[in-house]
């Protein structure tokens, strides 16, 4: 219970220092221990604009998550490219920079996503 309390703490502390737009969303990610998830979020009307999740993905060959998720920021990058978002505030949540969730905000770099 201790753990889930210090998890919310550090979501509150992280989402109340920037909010998304419209012309700049918010980039929430959510890992679980099989997927990640993704989604762009406009924060002053409070709708998702964008979602992406690694069950959607055609590349289910790569067993290594970090590949995956690397891959998942390079489909939502060209996702948000057709709908014509260039930039982006990252929300990690209250997860750590490294591992997966850094894969995957490189992989939207590499796409072409601004941070």
């Amino acid at each position: 219970m201790e753990n889930k309390k210090q998890k919310i703490k550090r979501q509150i502390r992280i989402r109340s220092k920037f909010k998304g737009t419209k012309q700049k969303p918010r980039l929430s990610v959510f890992r679980s221990n099989k997927f990640m998830y993704a989604q762009l979020i406009d924060d002053e009307k409070g709708q998702t604009i964008l979602a992406v999740c690694e069950k959607d993905l055609d590349n289910k060959t790569s067993k290594i998550k970090t590949e995956r998720a690397k891959a998942l920021g390079i489909a939502l990058a060209k996702q948000a490219k057709t709908k014509k978002i260039q930039t982006v505030v990252f929300d990690r949540g209250s997860y750590a920079y490294h591992g997966r969730v850094k894969a995957l905000a490189e992989g939207s770099r590499e796409g072409g996503l601004k941070f």
